[in-house]
């Protein structure tokens, strides 16, 4: 294990349903992290539907319900702690995981694939300069 980066506490990720931060990947790509509630716990996934690489999370908190994160595109729904999709477009992906730990509440980064930039999103939002899903469902949040 590499370097450790603290990120946030398990309170403020299950107070606010979600948290987002940026890093960057091996090939020097920046990605969005999404750390969500799984259980007393929490759980690290790249912030993009496996489906059409739609971001779950815009920079405004992801959309859950019961335990999954909601895309909001499709509406394809990914359980928080497995990142598993049973259904929809999304049907039989798992969302790619980032490596996290949780020591006394805190949780830090241990990923030694990827390095932490800031928190919150991408500055500029998705590839068009469009934060909001392109939405084909008729999901209701």
């Amino acid at each position: 294990m590499g370097v450790r980066m603290r990120l946030t506490t398990v309170e403020t990720i299950h107070e606010e349903g979600s948290w987002l931060c940026t890093v960057r990947d091996q090939h020097g790509t920046d990605e969005e992290v999404l750390l969500v509630p799984c259980g007393d716990g929490v759980e690290a996934w790249i912030n993009r539907c496996t489906h059409e690489s739609q971001r779950l999370d815009t920079g405004t908190g992801a959309a859950m319900r019961d335990g999954q994160i909601i895309c909001p595109k499709h509406g394809s729904m990914f359980d928080s702690c497995t990142g598993y999709c049973d259904n929809g477009e999304a049907a039989e992906t798992t969302l790619p995981s980032i490596d996290v730990i949780v020591e006394d509440g805190t949780v830090y980064l241990t990923d030694d694939d990827v390095t932490y930039l800031r928190d919150g999103g991408i500055e500029g939002g998705d590839a068009d300069g469009d934060d909001d899903p392109s939405s084909t469902s008729h999901l209701s949040l």
